[in-house]
């Protein structure tokens, strides 16, 4: 294998960097600012799209797809939308090419220009609820849910893969309701499978809560937020559930006959996750010799690395493999048997430490004979001989354990590095010196939010909605303050 990764605590951004290049996630692309999402990249990226289709599946939605062109006309139409993504648009203004007749190539034929220029979606609710007007026109076509996955662009002028790339997939949730409380519930329950999906089987703990007004998605009345503390010890907003109320219903005109025949128009949502999810798997759990990923999202769960010498031994223990490899497919686990003779084991052992493979099994003439694996956790980097009779149930266990164990290891971190403060030095005393979450007041505005912001760079990531709520002093005005927030650098 390549020379050691940097370490996290010398250079946490070039350790980011490197990993994701050297575990052959992904790589920049000739498009600047866009990413190319390799095989073993997706291959986790699948896995996620996969838990999380069939959880919206089974909270009652259903996938759609709508177009990659927005008309510009349609962003003007919500106010706060349209400021909110102006900067971030990519705008098509003709659709034909032809030979220069200088000879330079090609170039943009100026009698192509469309009559209205389309831009390259940001996002999709504009292009969304004008379809949903003619979809919508009684109660009973309500409630109305809708997923898509996609791709959006958004032109950034700083990029890091899977954290923030011009071009990046996502889902987008996208749903209409006869009443503003029915609008509020789907919110908070896609918030919850968010939540779910980012403890159960990204094995990483989060904070949900709600937005500041300055925070909020441009157009909603609420953004609420799942917030995780990554490694160095800033957040990453992970999800995003938008209250949208009436806005996007009226701008589009987005009408529905109740039950007493009267006109009302419907009520909103939006919810979404991106591929910055795979940013945060990786900054979440890794280490400094490589990936660390949760086996209930790992591509491959358990490789099986034989120790041999010619084909004679290979055979034997190919044999006893396979039946162990059989044994682990019937429970649903993925295994892969790694007989290739072009490497020797000690390099394939540091590949699939590098790639993050949960548990691997190393099987040699010496444990043929004596009936037993070594088995080697990549959480916790401890090994164990073991009998291969009902090694699929030791197994499944094993796995189950190491997704746990992970998730405390972060929970742990998060813990330690989640400080109650009441004065603004100690703030910025914290800040500097252990980062993390600060829980402090804030008197609510958006004037002491944009001064704390300039002072220290930390934000308000979001008001914590389990929190119980306590009157006190702002840590920056000396106002009254309501109730404690959390502040931290971000992603």
């Amino acid at each position: 294998m390549s020379k050691s990764l940097p370490k996290r605590n010398e250079n946490y951004s070039e350790w980011y960097n490197e990993l994701v290049k050297r575990a052959d996630l992904a790589e920049h692309s000739a498009v600047k600012g866009c990413m190319v999402i390799k095989p073993y990249g997706f291959a986790i990226w699948e896995k996620m799209q996969a838990v999380l289709d069939g959880m919206f599946k089974d909270t009652g939605h259903s996938n759609a797809y709508f177009p990659l062109f927005v008309p510009k006309s349609y962003l003007s139409k919500e106010a706060d939308h349209v400021e909110g993504f102006a900067k971030e648009c990519a705008v098509v203004t003709h659709y034909r090419l032809k030979n220069d007749p200088e000879g330079q190539g090609v170039v943009v034929d100026p009698e192509a220009k469309l009559e209205e220029e389309l831009i390259v979606r940001p996002t999709s609710e504009t292009v969304i609820w004008s379809t949903y007007k003619n979809w919508i026109q009684s109660y009973r076509d309500l409630p109305l849910l809708i997923n898509q996955w996609a791709n959006v662009v958004r032109w950034e002028m700083r990029t890091r893969i899977f954290l923030r790339t011009t071009e990046f997939l996502w889902q987008e949730g996208h749903t209409a309701h006869a009443t503003e409380q029915e609008a509020i519930d789907e919110t908070l329950q896609m918030l919850k499978v968010y939540a779910d999906f980012a403890e159960d089987y990204m094995a990483m703990p989060v904070v949900k809560g709600v937005k500041t007004e300055s925070e909020r998605f441009p157009g909603a009345i609420d953004t609420y937020c799942i917030e995780a503390m990554m490694q160095d010890g800033k957040a990453l907003q992970a999800g995003t559930s938008h209250f949208l109320g009436q806005n996007f219903a009226k701008a589009f005109d987005v009408k529905f006959a109740g039950k007493d025949g009267g006109l009302e128009h419907v009520w909103g949502t939006s919810w979404g996750v991106s591929t910055r999810l795979m940013g945060a798997l990786i900054m979440a759990h890794s280490d400094d010799d490589g990936l660390v990923l949760p086996p209930k999202l790992a591509p491959i769960q358990v490789v099986i690395v034989p120790i041999f010498k010619g084909e004679e031994q290979l055979g034997a223990i190919a044999e006893k493999a396979t039946l162990i490899k059989e044994k682990l497919k019937q429970k649903g686990i993925s295994v892969k048997f790694d007989d290739r003779d072009t490497h020797k084991p000690g390099w394939k052992f540091a590949e699939y430490e590098l790639k993050g493979v949960p548990l691997r099994v190393a099987i040699g003439p010496r444990d043929l004979e004596q009936g037993t694996v070594e088995l080697a956790r990549r959480d916790t980097k401890t090994k164990e001989v073991t009998p291969i009779e009902g090694i699929e149930e030791k197994i499944e266990k094993l796995l189950q354990d190491i997704q746990e164990s992970i998730y405390k290891k972060a929970a742990d971190y998060r813990a330690e590095h989640t400080t109650e403060v009441d004065d603004f030095d100690t703030f910025k005393s914290v800040l500097e010196s252990k980062g993390g979450f600060i829980s402090a007041h804030w008197d609510g505005t958006a004037e002491t939010e944009e001064k704390i912001k300039n002072e220290t760079k930390a934000t308000i990531r979001c008001i914590p909605l389990m929190e119980d709520a306590a009157t006190g002093i702002c840590v920056h005005s000396g106002k009254p303050s309501k109730r404690r927030v959390l502040f931290a650098k971000a992603y």
